[in-house]
């Protein structure tokens, strides 16, 4: 077992960064002109330095040292003639452009919320837009010091979040681990996935995938500008968790994006496969059909409200499978992302992957206990199939594997082993297989004490220590002084990765490549330790269970 101390070195002052969704009460004073402040909080901050672009100059703030600048335009407004069309650049301007505010949210249901009350008391609800085509840069100097770029890429799926969440200020993470961070605002759902390139003819034959291929266009962007912002275009890593690890294992299979990411990061999220071309036509054919559009009248998607196309993506019934994430569209996205083997664009790029003990414990937040009754049929119905006799067997075995846990957090534990985490390892495999760069498996076991301990090692609960947002993001964390220790440790790894490809660092175990013989694993708790196989028993019984219902 291994103890890390809190690197009291880091210049890290461990006090609250407060953020508020309200109106801030004064005015900054910047070339003359002053700038309201609308939900962001702008306090102990000043005017920062310019860079320049390719499409003009920006000016963002200065705070505790790091550059920020919010809102920058990677692709042009997606309205009108853009909607549905790939990304295109941005108008070029004149003059210097002050980029202190947080912009538009992509569009999303109007009503959608995060299933966990302590994420969403992170998330700014900015205003919803088309013109959403953005990054968040931050960065510890404007200078040609060549620092590792981290891309950040939000959860949510494919049809919800935003890049704007206070979780996701890279200030920290950039000052502390001298890297440049940059966070990705892109199209969801109907806007970024309604497959058109089969019904419209060649004008529409690009109007696919457009949600990653927005993702693309933020690495280009990067590759052309972020020299001018103190990075190194030749060491970028893209990572995410949920949504965001889907975003990562998709852009790992997408052609265009080759050699525009050098490591990758997929944190308790993944896709396998994307929806065929012929289904995803067929959902786009009875969308039309709904809209009340021909397929020979498409033009009259882009004149339509915005409102005109949310109800009849949102209206019931509802059509299944319709924006729901990327297409294997035989072009933008060549083949399944990871099915049957890992893909052959990013054979070379090093890759990290991992999960939370209990993940969906962020739902609700879900109840203290679990009764024994509804135990055994979550692990009959969810786990073995309907079979009564097995569920019972494959319960036995998690109780006498984890004796201390009640029914609540062995069930979680359980359900995360058969989800998540499965496909953390399937991950791993796949890439050991193809055998062109290594991969890293982490399992992370920190328990919060949040809602009266009802949550345990949730969903989402790994990014504040990975951003060392511990502060901001006490609601999900609370508030003991443990959460340093682990902050530093997991910010320096996943920093270390992106300096060099191996997380390794003074500060923690040595982090042994993954195997499928091994399945080396990181443990991410109270102790930082190194485990082969943390849960093989348990590993084991489940894909018995899987093969049985195949």
């Amino acid at each position: 077992m291994y103890r890390v101390p809190f690197d009291k070195q880091s210049g890290i002052n461990r006090r609250a960064f407060l953020g508020t969704g309200g109106l801030a009460t004064a005015g900054l004073l910047a070339g003359g002109a002053a700038t309201r402040l609308l939900a962001q909080d702008m306090r102990l901050t000043t005017v920062g330095d310019i860079a320049l672009t390719r499409y003009g100059r920006v000016r963002g703030l200065i705070k505790d040292g790091v550059q920020q600048f919010w809102g920058l335009p990677y692709g042009a407004s997606t309205a009108g003639a853009n909607r549905f069309m790939p990304p295109r650049p941005p108008a070029p301007w004149s003059g210097v452009r002050d980029h202190f505010q947080i912009s538009n949210n992509a569009v999303i249901a109007p009503d959608a919320e995060e299933p966990a009350p302590v994420v969403t008391a992170l998330n700014r609800l900015s205003a919803q837009g088309e013109d959403s085509l953005t990054v968040n840069v931050f960065t510890p100097a404007l200078d040609n010091a060549a620092r590792p770029v981290m891309v950040w890429m939000h959860g949510g799926g494919f049809s919800a979040g935003s890049g704007n969440y206070l979780l996701y200020d890279g200030t920290n993470l950039a000052k502390k681990e001298d890297v440049v961070v940059v966070v990705v605002n892109h199209r969801l759902n109907i806007f970024g996935f309604l497959h058109l390139a089969d019904i419209g003819g060649e004008k529409w034959a690009q109007s696919t995938n457009v949600g990653v291929q927005d993702l693309v266009a933020t690495l280009e962007w990067v590759r052309d500008n972020i020299e001018n912002f103190g990075g190194d275009p030749d060491r970028v890593t893209i990572f995410g968790q949920s949504g965001g690890g889907g975003k990562t294992t998709t852009l790992m299979a997408m052609p265009s994006a080759e050699g525009l990411f050098h490591r990758s990061i997929a944190q308790s999220g993944s896709r396998f496969r994307g929806m065929s071309g012929a289904d995803a036509s067929e959902a786009a054919e009875r969308f039309l059909a709904k809209l009340g559009v021909g397929n020979d009248e498409l033009d009259r998607l882009q004149t339509m409200t915005i409102e005109q196309i949310q109800d009849a993506y949102y209206s019931e019934p509802r059509i299944q499978g319709l924006g729901n994430g990327p297409v294997v569209d035989g072009n933008i996205l060549p083949r399944n992302q990871w099915d049957p083997t890992a893909p052959p664009w990013s054979a070379n790029v090093p890759f990290m992957m991992g999960s939370t003990e209990t993940e969906d414990g962020w739902v609700g937040p879900p109840p203290y206990e679990l009764s024994d009754e509804d135990m055994l049929r979550n692990f009959v119905v969810e786990l073995a199939n309907n079979d009564e006799e097995e569920g019972r067997k494959l319960l036995d075995l998690y109780k006498r594997l984890h004796p201390e846990k009640r029914n609540q957090m062995l069930w979680l534990t359980a359900e995360s082993d058969n989800t998540r985490r499965w496909n953390a390892q399937a991950l791993g495999r796949l890439k050991h297989e193809q055998g062109g760069a290594p991969s890293y498996l982490y399992f992370f076991d920190w328990y919060s004490p949040v809602h009266n301990n009802r949550m345990g090692s949730y969903h989402t609960l790994e990014i504040p220590f990975v951003f060392y947002n511990m502060d901001i993001g006490a609601s999900m964390t609370g508030s003991s002084q443990s959460r340093y220790e682990l902050g530093h440790v997991m910010s320096a790894a996943w920093a270390a990765f992106a300096r060099n490809g191996n997380p390794d660092h003074p500060d923690m175990p040595h982090w042994p490549a993954f195997n499928p013989t091994e399945l080396p694993t990181m443990m991410f708790g109270d102790e930082v330790r190194v485990a082969n196989d943390p849960n093989r028993e348990e590993r084991l019984a489940l894909a018995t269970l899987r093969s049985a219902a195949t």
